[in-house]
């Protein structure tokens, strides 16, 4: 069996960033500061939620998010590690490529003369169709 690594995780609940957003970012960190290394296991959703009083489903999406991200990879019932190419994909921001990407896009609408009102109703409808909503 693989030794589990621990990690000092501390979630401020007072904090404005989300929960899973403390847990993501904090990991990352490790990873980066190579506290965990690839590999090495990490507690599974039910026991991290429980050793830090979080809700499991706040812990599993930092889990799926970080899985997204290459930073750590479930193995099914075996576990989840980190993955191995988890110091590179930390440094990749999803988020803040997405706001890039959004800024863009709405300077362009906005020099074509189209309302922020225009803009959201029209952003609304996206992504409502997309997500069949």
């Amino acid at each position: 069996m693989e030794h589990i690594k621990p990690m000092q995780i501390s979630i401020d609940i007072e904090s404005a960033t989300p929960l899973f957003s403390q847990l993501v970012m904090q990991i990352k960190q490790a990873v980066q500061d190579e506290k965990v290394k690839p590999g090495d296991q990490l507690p599974s959703i039910r026991q991290l939620a429980y050793d830090l009083d979080m809700n499991n489903k706040t812990v599993a999406k930092a889990y799926r998010l970080l899985e997204r991200d290459s930073v750590i990879v479930a193995k099914g019932y075996r576990g989840t590690f980190i993955h191995p190419e988890a110091q590179a994909n930390c440094t990749i921001d999803l988020n803040k490529w997405v706001r890039k990407e959004l800024t863009n896009t709405i300077q362009s609408f906005r020099q074509a003369g189209v309302t922020d009102s225009e803009i959201r109703i029209a952003f609304a409808d996206v992504l409502n169709q997309s997500t069949g909503v």
